[in-house]
């Protein structure tokens, strides 16, 4: 029996949907406060990235919101493959005359006076490409070398290494991560996991022995008062911000960091901005949020019959998780600064509008996998 669209968004996860709703509406309010001073600055418009937010991100996201749940999972367990590829193919073209320097990174592609960053497709492209593939595999053949560690590892490295070359450590930090858990969640052995990670480990301490800024910059994440006005500059003035709000905050639009003092306002920084203006409290309320999607997500997943329904819900709940664990231990100095932005919050035109794409295909599995394993178990 077909059912209509309205009935469709009616089945969708309310939770799911609710606590997203949430987050973004505050990312936007958040987002207003933080970047006012910057913006006008550079646009004589305090209030340039919050358009740019609705118009690139937020209304794009929708749309992808709506698409993503209204068409059955399955469709995209099909196409997979080109999510892979089109990885491959977009962390290439920042080589070409679309590439984008930012910052010291090659890690952006133009398109039409339009900016954006391929990493964040390239998260949700290998989402679904890797749900699929360890979905089409039996747990025997997850734990096999020839067919399960060695094509996983083939797969992944080679994304890993165009991420490196940018570079965009974040990045490949999230997907490594992402990628690395749900192949442990299919069954393979916790000792390859341990490998996976001793290896990645070993390859974080490559990259900052062969890099003096990498290496400044963790020297700095061990002892920031060594360079404060250098290379400590940001997590300083990030600490001073998060100190200074203390469990209430100075009060909405009342940061002084964001006076052109703390960097990266609208990126990486905007959770010190955050705790500044309102304090602990309510940061504790944002990051309840999060958990509460990334919860949902893992629900979802546990709840779902068909494997590339699991795969996908518990994918998109590690990702969330891992992108906010990165940016907040960041903030904190727990961890080196690694350009991670806050998930729904900071700015961010193709972020928002993947992580919405991702949430509207989470919050139908409810409705479509249960549909997926009655067809699987007419087929058998």
């Amino acid at each position: 029996m077909r059912t209509s669209p309205l009935d469709r968004l009616r089945s969708l996860d309310p939770i799911l949907v609710g606590a997203t709703a949430f987050l973004v509406i505050v990312g936007l309010a958040i987002l207003m406060s933080a970047t006012g001073p910057i913006a006008f600055q550079r646009w004589q418009d305090s209030l340039y990235m919050v358009k740019r937010q609705l118009l690139l991100g937020l209304f794009p996201g929708m749309v992808a919101f709506l698409l993503f749940s209204m068409i059955d999972y399955q469709l995209w367990k099909r196409l997979a493959g080109f999510g892979f590829v089109g990885s491959l193919v977009m962390l290439l073209a920042v080589y070409t005359p679309l590439g984008v320097r930012v910052g010291g990174s090659l890690s952006w592609l133009s398109i039409a006076g339009v900016q954006f960053q391929p990493s964040e497709f390239v998260k949700f492209g290998l989402l679904l490409y890797f749900a699929a593939w360890l979905s089409s595999r039996t747990s025997k053949q997850v734990k096999d070398l020839h067919e399960g560690l060695i094509p996983f590892m083939g797969s992944l490295g080679a994304i890993v290494l165009l991420l490196i070359v940018q570079p965009d450590t974040g990045s490949m930090v999230v997907i490594a991560g992402m990628c690395g858990m749900m192949y442990l969640l299919s069954g393979a052995p916790l000792w390859w996991f341990g490998a996976l990670a001793s290896s990645g480990i070993g390859l974080v301490y490559l990259l900052i022995k062969t890099s003096e800024y990498r290496a400044a910059r963790f020297m700095t994440f061990l002892h920031p008062e060594l360079d404060p006005q250098g290379i400590g500059y940001h997590i300083n003035q990030a600490m001073l911000a998060i100190g200074s709000g203390g469990w209430f905050g100075v009060g909405y639009g009342k940061s002084r960091q964001k006076y052109l003092y703390l960097p990266a306002v609208e990126s990486d920084s905007i959770f010190a901005v955050m705790a500044e203006e309102l304090g602990l409290i309510f940061c504790s309320l944002i990051l309840a949020a999060i958990g509460v999607v990334v919860w949902r997500c893992f629900q979802i997943s546990k709840q779902s019959t068909d494997s590339f329904a699991k795969y996908l819900a518990a994918g998109v709940g590690i990702w969330i998780a891992l992108q906010t664990i990165i940016n907040i231990f960041s903030m904190l100095g727990l961890m080196p600064m690694t350009g991670v932005t806050l998930p729904f919050i900071s700015y961010g035109g193709t972020s928002l509008t993947v992580l919405l794409a991702a949430i509207g295909l989470v919050a139908s599995l409810p409705r479509t996998s249960s549909r997926g394993s009655d067809v699987l178990r007419k087929r058998l």
